[in-house]
């Protein structure tokens, strides 16, 4: 089997899936795209290809979102799979870092220290705390068991109301801005789709509690900019944590440098890691061969 492998990283790749599977036939120059009939590509480096008319019977996506393979000029007519389950626990401890940092006062304490001010203002525990994650997807069902132990309220947004673990409740996205002024946290892991932009502006943020912690992990497109900056500045809550904007790197002026009470991660929340990458393409390599269900199997209509 020949597989087109694109990635930054490729030697970290080859080394494993040559290990994993010695009769892959592994090529990494982009010039032999043709005759390679599955690709397993970060989904900015097979674009050029798929432009130039050149296309697999199936790629893997290394990255969980597939947003650039979804342009209206490029094919769809071959099966594409999205990275699926290696991202749950790396961004449960994003997750979980930041709404400890939040609950504990860590930057608050930093700021005193550097003017040199004793603060011995109490923390407040996660017990009890109201966390709703916006995406009940595999990785937002991954971060609530990582949550669930500390005591704190799991709420869940799908597409549609179910009954989800470990959430007590999962609602659907129509109820979004009634389950965000319950919450003490609301973190957004939604992909991006025409169904998730533009959601998260200054009428859903009036809903939410001045004491609450806002965290944007899934896509930027989800977030009006300028929505969030004025309601940190109207103390309409208490901070917020962006990973993802929509336009990476972020550049020089744009408000969310200095907007009070915004931390800024630089898209680092849930990075690939090759080994897990690896062992994930050499199962769906399997069921390809044995034309089974891919996993993370995406429905180019719906967007994921």
């Amino acid at each position: 089997m020949r597989v087109l492998l694109l990635e930054r990283d490729q030697a970290r790749y080859a080394e494993l899936l040559q290990a994993a599977n010695a009769e892959l036939e592994l090529c990494t120059d982009a010039a032999q795209a043709a005759s390679c009939p599955v690709w397993l590509a970060e989904p900015d480096l097979a674009v050029p290809l798929l432009r130039q008319g050149l296309r697999p019977a199936w790629l893997q996506s290394t990255w969980a979102g597939i947003t650039p393979l979804l342009a209206d000029d490029l094919p769809r007519d071959y099966s594409l799979s999205r990275a699926v389950g290696i991202f749950g626990q790396v961004m449960a401890e994003y997750v979980l870092t930041y709404l400890l940092a939040h609950r504990r006062r860590l930057l608050p304490r930093l700021a005193s220290q550097v003017a040199q001010q004793w603060d011995n203002q109490a923390p407040v525990s996660l017990r009890g705390c109201r966390v709703l994650i916006v995406g009940a997807g595999d990785i937002g069902c991954t971060v609530g068991r990582f949550l669930a132990p500390f005591g704190v309220e799991l709420r869940g947004i799908a597409r549609e109301p179910r009954a989800i673990e470990p959430f007590t409740q999962v609602h659907g996205l129509q109820d979004l801005g009634e389950q965000a002024a319950w919450a003490d946290c609301l973190v957004n892991l939604l992909p991006d789709t025409p169904a998730s932009r533009d959601l998260y502006t200054a009428a859903l943020f009036e809903r939410m509690r001045g004491e609450a912690l806002f965290i944007n992990a899934g896509r930027g497109t989800s977030l009006v900019d300028a929505d969030l900056v004025q309601a940190l500045r109207a103390e309409q809550l208490a901070g917020a944590v962006i990973d993802v904007c929509r336009e990476e790197p972020l550049p020089p002026g744009h408000p969310f440098w200095d907007a009070p009470r915004l931390l800024l991660t630089g898209h680092s929340s849930a990075p690939t890691e090759p080994a897990a990458m690896a062992q994930l393409f050499v199962d769906n390599l399997q069921r390809y061969r044995a034309g089974q269900a891919l996993r993370g199997s995406v429905d180019f209509a719906r967007g994921y």
